[in-house]
């Protein structure tokens, strides 16, 4: 995967029909959900409504690909993870295998970055990081094995792109990469790493996005737009949990502030989602419009009751 062409069809938006009551089967709602602090956060915002109005959300832990084969094969029913253009192989050799149900952010944006101090040192550009490669290890940062964006990482080293070929892309949690890019920014070290926004790490540490990566991260240093998948027949199986999720979209400030606590440890995601929609009713507003409760009576006052919002 090096350039990414617009896949229309592929990702074309499956619009749900108007919402009434779902079938009992649609009742529990299984997530697919990568160990990403973003993810985290999104999914407990839809938890957190989709219980007030009578579902039940179940949470599967899993890596991105299989979570493209767990749509599939029927065993998770949503991924509010979609990321595009990084997640296009999975997209290209999935398609049919799932329905787009709407687009739930854009302004979102990831590729490589480095410390602020770095970058004053010089480094501002791809291209610049082998004139340092003694200062950096010759290594590059990655996430959970399986990304996508890893193996971009993995492209560019491999094409040799930007005198790179002698360097290694080191896959890690993304926790343990944080923990690396804590450490070494406290002792003022150099490193390269992937960064991405909406993530709290735009606020902890000042960062530098790198430029020249669009043949593997995209324009505009990665800019990226997230869609909430469903499995195939969902829409049309569940229209009002599909009507739910095509309503459900979020912004990359807000992110950004709810993820900050989650990943200090200092709250639960799932209660900064509930706090967060006690503190923005109009958006509980929005994204309950034209959807019902699991039983099929007006969503929006049975979820309010339920979140103490008046």
């Amino acid at each position: 995967m090096k350039m990414f062409a617009p896949l229309c069809a592929a990702l074309a938006i499956i619009l749900p029909a108007a919402a009434s009551a779902d079938p009992a089967s649609c009742a529990t709602v299984r997530m697919g959900q990568p160990p990403w602090t973003d993810i985290n956060v999104t999914d407990a915002l839809a938890g957190t409504v989709l219980n007030a109005i009578g579902y039940q959300q179940k949470i599967e832990p899993l890596a991105v690909p299989i979570i493209y084969q767990a749509l599939k094969s029927n065993q998770i029913d949503v991924f509010q993870g979609n990321w595009m253009p990084a997640q296009t192989h999975f997209v290209t050799s999935y398609k049919g295998d799932f329905e787009t149900l709407g687009t739930n952010l854009t302004g979102a944006k990831f590729t490589l970055a480095v410390p602020d101090y770095v970058a004053a040192a010089g480094v501002h550009s791809i291209a610049d990081l082998n004139k340092y490669a003694d200062k950096f290890g010759e290594k590059i940062y990655g996430i959970d094995p399986g990304a996508p964006a890893n193996k971009n990482i993995s492209d560019m080293i491999a094409d040799n792109a930007y005198g790179l070929k002698d360097w290694t892309m080191l896959p890690s949690s993304e926790a343990a990469m944080l923990s690396e890019v804590q450490r070494d920014v406290g002792q003022k070290k150099w490193i390269v790493f992937l960064a991405w926004e909406p993530h709290p790490m735009n606020v902890r540490f000042h960062l530098t996005y790198l430029s020249g990566g669009e043949k593997y991260f995209g324009p505009d240093y990665g800019q990226a737009t997230v869609y909430t998948l469903g499995r195939p027949g969902l829409a049309q199986q569940c229209p009002n949990l599909a009507h739910l999720f095509a309503n459900m979209k979020y912004n990359v400030d807000t992110e950004n502030a709810l993820m900050v606590p989650v990943a200090t440890g200092d709250a639960q995601a799932s209660q900064e989602a509930a706090d967060y929609l006690k503190q923005n009713p109009q958006q509980l507003k929005t994204w309950l419009a034209g959807v019902t409760t699991a039983s099929g009576q007006p969503a929006l006052p049975v979820a309010n009751a339920a979140l103490g919002i008046k």
